[in-house]
């Protein structure tokens, strides 16, 4: 996130502006600040601690790179809790979009259960669940999971 010349929220900004943009994971050594909720916010689909294992951090470098989500497993309570902790935004209208099986989808995708707790627990294939995350995150114009959970959250959704 702190760099000379240019700081990372600025260049994940420029990076997610390309017509075809690259997936940012977001590296940094505080568990979690404005500026980290900031670039989640931003679009960066991972946020790892520097101290992360080497193993680790090519293993969350695979899954987001794979079109998944990471956030270091000590930064998420305070994740959570800081888009708690703000007002609810209004909900925007593509929010309606979303069909009632969609909307039950999203929340237990807000919740953070996987694609396979999500068809267990509704009684769906995983390739379904697969679908609908896809047709919600296209419906709310959102890169991926976290920026899910992060929508849910400052909408009050969750």
């Amino acid at each position: 996130i702190r760099m000379p010349v240019m700081d990372g929220l600025q260049a994940t900004t420029e990076l997610l502006e390309d017509a075809d943009p690259p997936r940012v994971v977001m590296l940094t050594t505080f568990d979690l600040d404005e500026a980290a909720a900031r670039a989640i916010r931003q679009g960066a689909s991972g946020f790892l601690l520097k101290d992360a294992d080497p193993e680790f951090l090519l293993a969350a470098i695979r899954t987001v790179h794979a079109g998944s989500a990471v956030i270091a497993a000590s930064a998420t309570r305070d994740l959570f809790a800081h888009f708690a902790a703000a007002a609810p935004r209004p909900v925007p209208p593509a929010y309606g979009d979303l069909t009632d099986r969609e909307k039950e989808i999203f929340a237990l995708a807000a919740r953070g259960l996987s694609n396979a707790e999500i068809a267990g627990r509704e009684f769906l294939s995983e390739a379904t669940v697969k679908t609908h995350i896809s047709r919600i995150l296209s419906k709310l114009a959102l890169r991926d999971r976290v920026q899910l959970v992060v929508f849910a959250f400052e909408h009050g959704l969750a």
